[in-house]
């Protein structure tokens, strides 16, 4: 599995990631610091990447479009720093990759995750 850290999330996570062998890239390493919601989400998807966002503009963005990919992972935890966000996304990989391959959107907090498997029909959408 690849990810594709936001701006917001630790840059050092992607180094703590790929040190650990998931093929990670940080939104601030490759010049989309700034870049728009659909050029990150295009990226991702040429890529073949998984969006690991604070922002909830991306769920809202591909359950608009009613896209099947890339799939979302939205931390809704603030202030995690590098280690933790990494030993999270860890887990999360471990525990829901098969959804993250085949297409989701994940809304991660402290006491829960909840899975959305795209296409979004609806108004499922969050």
């Amino acid at each position: 599995m690849k990810l594709l850290l936001d701006q917001g999330l630790p840059r050092g996570a992607a180094d703590l990631l790929r040190e650990s062998g998931v093929d990670t890239i940080h939104t601030g390493e490759i010049g989309y610091a700034t870049a728009q919601d659909v050029e990150i989400v295009e990226r991702a998807r040429i890529e073949n990447r998984v969006v690991v966002t604070l922002d909830a503009d991306f769920h809202s963005l591909l359950a608009l479009s009613g896209a099947s990919d890339p799939s979302v992972v939205r931390i809704r935890m603030e202030g995690l720093k590098a280690i933790a966000l990494t030993r999270l996304l860890q887990r999360i990989m471990a525990e829901w990759s098969e959804e993250l391959e085949l297409g989701a959107l994940l809304t991660v907090q402290s006491d829960r995750i909840r899975v959305h498997r795209l296409p979004i029909l609806g108004s499922r959408a969050e």
